[in-house]
């Protein structure tokens, strides 16, 4: 039956992929509607908690967007990127990094993309060193950010192992940190020069490109400005209340102390953020429902809750049997689970997902939950089929043609640096880790 069951999740995963979009969140429900209805598995419980954090911290992020918030942090990412042309291949990925670190959505690497190629073309760098690197670098810094639904995840799931928010940032965001500098050095030589480069010259000499451009001049708003900044007292707020717990309110329950959970401040901080932006830069509720950034968030809540609600099903009920074949292996090498993520990741191509799926199972099968947090970076790897959306973009937005999806499907520019981010962070996580715990 435990393979039967495990057939049942895997097919229906990969239909789902297979369509596309927020079609594994219902193929997933029919999945659970089998192992339910025709096997009489018992449903467990939908993981409530980690969809209500994505859906406030991605309305907040929403919110921003339409304020024009994002559009001035491009605004200032740009200006990092062509004051320091000839480091493009170390400094786009660290400015892609801290960006989505701070949005909580790998959205702004797009709007990005085409200022790292225009530098780095403009510089005679070749283009996919810095383009390559980036990719990564937004894949990765979901799990760093305090606003994203990988984070939400994590939070939902080992908060109440004794997991708190701030140690955990302690040892994700610079492990993960050193890591893309790691994946930006790997790449920082690759390939030929581009006056050495064939099909670069030969698109030079026939006209399709030239070296004459310029950044657009931007001049941000009022509320831009101010929206940027709640934004940053909210992430901030988070931060400090998630770090130092004796900041939080508490009540008397049946004897017992009981300290409102870091879920409900990490929701409450984001949708009151989310309520003072839409007040004071003047943001219509409408284009808010509308915008990218908001409708990821949705389709996120969706995949969670189809895709999660199946799988925990599926974990809790063969608990026993999981424990019993990979329990002892996976106690002495806990490293071995970070595979398992890398490979759900690469599939279902979402942070936040796989952390929900999977975290539960390692929990289960009696992994440490700090090994579980160094193992985090793990779930990043949405790179690693040549389907995601920023190295699709990366490679229409490359007109020297240096950045390629390659022909063997593995071999596309962005595995490199990502395949060596993923190792680096997860060795230094275990590193932090030790420290930090």
């Amino acid at each position: 039956m435990l393979i039967v069951d495990a057939l049942i999740v895997i097919l229906a995963i990969l239909i789902g992929v297979r369509i596309g979009g927020v079609a594994v969140a219902f193929t997933g429900a029919a999945g659970l509607a089998i192992l339910t209805f025709v096997f009489g598995i018992q449903p467990t419980a939908p993981p409530i908690t980690v969809m209500l954090i994505i859906l406030a911290v991605t309305s907040l992020a929403g919110v921003l967007q339409c304020s024009g918030g994002l559009d001035y942090l491009v605004s200032i990412a740009e200006k990092i990127l062509r004051n320091n042309p000839n480091k493009v291949t170390v400094i786009a990925p660290i400015v892609v990094f801290a960006f989505v670190v701070f949005t909580g959505t790998s959205f702004i690497a797009m709007a990005l993309i085409p200022v790292i190629s225009e530098v780095a073309r403009g510089a005679g760098v070749r283009p996919e060193r810095p383009l390559s690197a980036s990719c990564a670098a937004a894949s990765y810094g979901i799990a760093a950010s305090p606003l994203s639904a990988a984070t939400a995840a994590m939070i939902g799931i080992l908060g109440t192992h004794g997991i708190d928010f701030g140690p955990m940032m302690m040892v994700l965001i610079p492990s993960i940190f050193i890591a893309i500098i790691c994946g930006s050095i790997s790449v920082y030589k690759r390939g030929k020069e581009l006056s050495e480069d064939e099909e670069f010259q030969r698109r030079l000499a026939s006209g399709e490109i030239s070296y004459n451009s310029s950044g657009k001049s931007y001049t941000p708003t009022k509320e831009a400005r101010i929206a940027v900044i709640l934004f940053a007292l909210a992430v901030l707020l988070i931060l400090i209340l998630g770090t130092f717990k004796e900041l939080l309110p508490s009540w008397t329950q049946n004897g017992k102390v009981v300290t409102l959970s870091i879920a409900n401040v990490i929701e409450i901080v984001a949708m009151t953020a989310g309520a003072i932006i839409m007040v004071v830069a003047k943001v219509k509720p409408a284009p808010v429902m509308k915008s990218s950034v908001f409708n990821g968030g949705v389709v996120a809540v969706m995949v969670c809750f189809g895709v999660c609600f199946m799988t925990d099903t599926f974990f809790a009920f063969h608990k026993n049997e999981l424990i019993g074949i990979f329990g002892e292996v996976l106690q002495n090498y806990p490293w071995l689970f970070a595979i398992v993520l890398v490979a759900m990741s690469a599939i279902l191509m979402s942070q936040g997902a796989t952390a929900a799926a999977l975290m539960p199972l390692g929990v289960s099968l009696g992994i440490e939950p700090t090994y579980l947090v160094a193992m985090t970076p793990a779930i990043c790897c949405t790179w690693f089929f040549p389907v995601h959306a920023n190295i699709l973009a990366s490679v229409a937005m490359d007109p020297t043609g240096t950045m390629n999806l390659g022909t063997w499907i593995l071999n596309h520019s962005t595995m490199r640096p990502g395949l060596v981010t993923t190792v680096c962070s997860v060795v230094l996580g275990f590193i932090f880790a030790s420290v930090v715990f």
